[in-house]
């Protein structure tokens, strides 16, 4: 086999790399598995390739850490909040910068809020880092614990985003959101599977809303409240987003409770749980999510559930899976996630 000059670098780049394993690649965190030897491997490719010295496509799983925590533009209604740019390689805490100086920011109804923590300098409130603060769940999802800076602030184990303080986050440190992915299988007129023709895998469908902030398409899903069980928080969300329960009748909301606890009582995987690459995440307060998968094989039972966009979405549909989707946060990877687990197209 003829391999030219360029090819056979980059046949040794790739045995070295084999054979070494990349150095001690260790998880910070789910979504941000790099450390700084990420940058010992760009340097090593630069070498060999001074056309990709930089970040560049051929780099790019080593460029998406966190990248929606970093977008230009805070998501806010209102005022327009600008983040200061991150480059990949200042993202993690450990990397020296000097002159790092984000946008300091906590929206004004935060502050307000019943519902959300007070400022760090308020004497009567003490924190409880990395525990379980009364009723507050202060302890990340992610297998490491989260640093605390030198101002008692909590650090994002993801590293840096542009922006420092809670943004439209409630809680300091990890705010945490459940998640229920709702599935069935497409089927045609006959009630046969439909079958994706490139991969001969059945397309799987899921229940999708659209966000009435702006933020496109997700999973209908929200936050724990203190002391709330994950469980409780999947079914009462599922209602809230899915079944609009919020506005529904008394009478109408229990015969809904009744077929949702019905399906959802059946038990759901877990498909992921961690850290949320997301626009609203700050230096100091971030998400952080448990996704669970609901399927209902047959399709019989969601079809009885009386679907309707509830007041914090504009819509809502069942959704084919596949990888051209395009949804919020960190949603498409999770829908993936689905999509393996119960061997479905993607």
């Amino acid at each position: 086999m003829l391999v030219s000059r360029e090819g056979g670098r980059l046949l040794a780049a790739a045995a070295i790399v084999s054979s070494v394993g990349l150095g001690r690649v260790s998880a910070r965190c789910t979504f941000c598995t790099l450390t700084s030897q990420r940058q010992n491997w760009l340097s090593f490719v630069g070498a060999l390739f001074p056309c990709v010295a930089s970040p560049s496509p051929v780099c790019l799983q080593f460029a998406s850490m966190h990248e929606k925590a970093r977008c230009t533009v805070y998501p806010l209604r209102a005022d327009q909040i600008e983040r200061i740019k991150v480059p990949d390689d200042k993202v993690e805490w450990s990397t020296e910068w000097a002159d790092y100086s984000p946008t300091e920011f906590t929206a004004p109804f935060v502050l307000k809020a019943p519902w959300a923590d007070p400022e760090l300098n308020n004497p009567e409130f003490e924190p409880k880092w990395n525990s379980l603060d009364g009723k507050v769940n202060r302890v990340s999802y992610e297998p490491k614990k989260y640093d605390i800076d030198a101002k008692g602030k909590p650090l994002n184990p993801c590293g840096r985003t542009g922006l420092c303080g809670r943004g439209i986050l409630g809680r300091w440190g990890p705010n945490h959101a459940a998640d229920p992915v709702v599935t069935r299988w497409q089927r045609d007129s006959n009630g046969d599977k439909v079958v994706n023709t490139d991969t001969g895998l059945p397309i799987l469908e899921f229940v999708c809303i659209e966000r009435g902030d702006g933020g496109g398409w997700a999973i209908p899903g929200g936050m724990v409240d203190p002391g709330e069980k994950v469980a409780v928080t999947l079914k009462r969300e599922f209602m809230e987003e899915a079944m609009d329960s919020t506005q529904a009748s008394k009478e109408e909301n229990a015969q809904n409770s009744k077929l949702v606890d019905s399906f959802f009582s059946a038990g759901g995987t877990e498909v992921y749980k961690g850290y949320v690459d997301d626009p609203r995440n700050t230096d100091n307060a971030w998400m952080e999510t448990v996704v669970m998968n609901f399927h209902d094989e047959s399709g019989n039972k969601v079809g009885n559930l009386k679907l309707k966009a509830g007041d914090d979405a504009k819509n809502l549909k069942w959704m084919a899976i596949g990888k051209s989707l395009t949804l919020y946060a960190s949603h498409k990877s999770f829908v993936e996630k689905v999509a393996k687990l119960q061997k479905a197209h993607w």
